[in-house]
């Protein structure tokens, strides 16, 4: 009765103000706040959103029309990153532009010196001209940068190789390419001799430190022979020329390159410096791989360009991961969603709190650890990114929403939008309705993102891969209207009310681990080797509180006579580290569909449960595999067993 008796006296209240409000308005205001408060009523929820997601939109806004400006006004001056670099050297010669954790910082001077020298000998050598192409197989180091910086100021076109491929998978990069030569370190040496006698005769092998092998050319020795100055060009490079090849794993098998112009890597600096708000003041700490776009892209762009330094480690640690950024005054640092799980694993220590840290940027970390991050290290700004290297539609959490890889404009009305969710079906085909065009999503349905293309505009080109026909298997025509094309990024993301995006999962055969993305042909075919063709089928099985999805292999063998450890040998040969598959499954025989495709997608939900499977399963601990018991399951799937 009380709370009855309270609304009562409330409503009779709001009426007396009302009628306070309405007495001093004009007959016609009265009559038009009526003849718009249906419209009002009507649209009430869209009116809600806009005004509560207005602060967010209108950050990103600003922010987003600042990058742009910066990025048309380089396409007019039809200027690359080669040149912007140079600029950035001749102004400040001594400031640091990268700091290598452990060893040395190469100034702007050191880097512009070296690189020229590096054109030069290219020049010399190879005859290196704008468009030919040239592989860097290095690990991280300054001297990886300064290396594709000498082949841009020719206009030469540097692959960026995996440095832990071996074997077939980086003959094939090298291959792919069509290099005229290649630069490697004497670390990876070895990699180069086990595949020398397959390269073509013509190729030019480059080797920087150590002791050259016979027929390979020493890179530092030729550098010290060539004056620093810039080299003499006979053809400038342009603002649309491809700068690099960035390999990605697909669904064919075998990596493929990712073409990478000078107006997409500039694209990716300017929305990494305006979108993350970094100041000239800030320092980035990049324990990623420089061969990755998030490392040499979004680790690299912002020093050589914006002068922003950027403190490299040659390969993550999780123990010194906080120590580098206290030691070397970090003020923003990557990540991937590994990293994360692996920092919350460790031992609470004095020192989680006391670095300088205001910003987290990176991909994949779980929405279960966001907020265990952000109060163990007191990072108070975390920018979740999503995008795919050969695609066209990369977003960006803009105000810290826990778990959102990005999101919508509500400002803006989605048929703008260059992104957008549309239905697809369990094998990630789309879904199209009775007009034959594609059917955008509803808030909290999960669909397909896709970046709409738009040809001559820097954000929205679409370059794909050196294989055009791989690129074109990328492509959907038609989508919401006749003549129209979009990238299908083959990954599942739902949209909120709100319009914030987070990520569901990953369609095709593809899958990530430990931060790289696995292609199951490629460790199939690597398998079927091994196990002298018996028939087998890869996925990516999920597991409580890990990121991405973890290799698992199903074999046909009936008669039970695989011999493991011999299988675990060959494999560590034939792939690498993060491409190994942790469990297997021997079975009697491998299922096919009416269409003669493998049940993958049946198997990847079964998982690896010994309690729901009864074909024996197998988990992968040091040089063997052991069987999975109720037991061991249980400890993996509790974050017990070390992955």
């Amino acid at each position: 009765m009380d709370a009855i008796l309270a609304a009562l006296v409330a409503l009779m209240a709001l009426a007396a103000a009302m009628a306070a409000v309405l007495s001093t308005l004009s007959k016609a205001a009265i009559f038009a706040l009526l003849a718009i408060a249906p419209c009002v009523y009507r649209y009430r929820k869209r009116i809600y959103v806009i005004i509560k997601t207005l602060p967010r939109d209108l950050k990103f806004l600003w922010r987003y029309a600042n990058g742009i400006i910066r990025s048309k006004r380089w396409g007019r001056q039809n200027a690359t990153v080669a040149e912007l670099f140079t600029r950035r050297a001749l102004k400040h010669p001594d400031a640091p532009c990268f700091i290598v954790v452990d060893d040395r910082t190469w100034t702007f001077r050191q880097m512009a010196e070296k690189s020229n020298q590096v054109a030069r000998v290219m020049q010399d050598h190879v005859g290196l001209t704008r468009g030919d192409v040239v592989c860097v197989f290095m690990p991280n180091c300054g001297e990886y940068v300064w290396t594709w910086l000498g082949m841009a100021k020719v206009g030469a076109v540097s692959a960026l190789i995996n440095s832990n491929l071996r074997h077939k998978p980086l003959l094939h990069c090298i291959q792919v390419a069509k290099a005229k030569a290649i630069v490697f370190s004497d670390s990876l040496a070895e990699a180069i001799a086990e595949v020398r006698d397959q390269l073509p005769p013509e190729l030019k092998l480059f080797q920087l430190y150590g002791t050259c092998a016979p027929g390979v050319i020493d890179f530092g020795a030729e550098m010290d022979k060539h004056p620093p100055e810039y080299p003499i060009i006979s053809e400038k490079p342009q603002y649309k020329d491809t700068l690099l090849y960035i390999y990605t794993s697909g669904t064919t098998g075998m990596p493929k390159a990712a073409v990478l112009p000078n107006s997409k890597y500039l694209l990716v600096m300017v929305a990494t410096v305006h979108m993350l708000g970094l100041r000239s003041s800030d320092r980035l700490y990049n324990p990623l791989p420089l061969y990755h776009t998030a490392g040499g892209l979004v680790g690299t762009g912002a020093a050589l360009v914006d002068g922003i330094p950027s403190v490299i480690r040659a390969k993550f640690s999780v123990s010194n991961y906080w120590n580098d950024c206290i030691k070397y005054q970090c003020t923003v640092a990557q990540y991937i969603g590994e990293m994360c799980r692996y920092l919350l694993a460790q031992p609470a220590r004095a020192c989680d709190a006391q670095h300088r840290v205001r910003i987290m940027v990176g991909n994949g970390m779980r929405p279960a650890i966001w907020q265990q991050m952000v109060d163990r290290f007191k990072v108070p700004q975390i920018n979740e990114i999503y995008g795919a290297t050969e695609g066209n539609a990369n977003i960006i959490n803009v105000d810290n929403k826990v778990g959102a890889v990005g999101f919508l404009p509500k400002l803006i009305p989605e048929s703008l939008h260059p992104i957008a969710l549309v239905r697809a079906d369990e094998q990630g085909a789309l879904v199209r309705g009775r007009d034959g065009f594609c059917i955008r999503c509803q808030p909290n349905e999960p669909g397909m993102f896709i970046g709409l293309i738009a040809q001559g505009n820097a954000s929205r080109e679409y370059y794909g891969y050196v294989d055009r026909s791989d690129s074109n298997k990328k492509l959907v025509r038609d989508v919401f209207c006749k003549g129209d094309a979009a990238f299908v990024s083959g990954d599942i993301l739902v949209a909120d009310e709100l319009g914030y995006l987070y990520f569901r999962d990953r369609t095709g055969d593809t899958y990530k681990w430990k931060g790289e993305n696995v292609a199951t042909a490629e460790v199939e075919d690597a398998l079927i080797a091994a196990v002298e063709r018996r028939d087998c089928v890869v996925y990516g099985v999920s597991i409580p509180q890990t990121e991405g999805r973890a290799g698992m292999a199903a074999i046909a063998d009936p008669a039970r006579t695989l011999q493991l450890p011999e299988l675990a040998r060959r494999l560590d040969h034939a792939l690498p580290a993060y491409a190994r598959p942790l469990f297997l499954r021997l079975m009697d025989d491998i299922e096919i569909t009416g269409t003669f495709k493998l049940k993958k997608l049946q198997y990847q939900k079964e998982g690896f449960d010994p309690d729901v499977i009864k074909d024996p399963l197998y988990f992968r601990s040091g040089a063997d595999f052991v069987p999975i018991t109720s037991q061991l399951f249980n400890d993996i799937c509790n974050g017990k067993v070390k992955l």
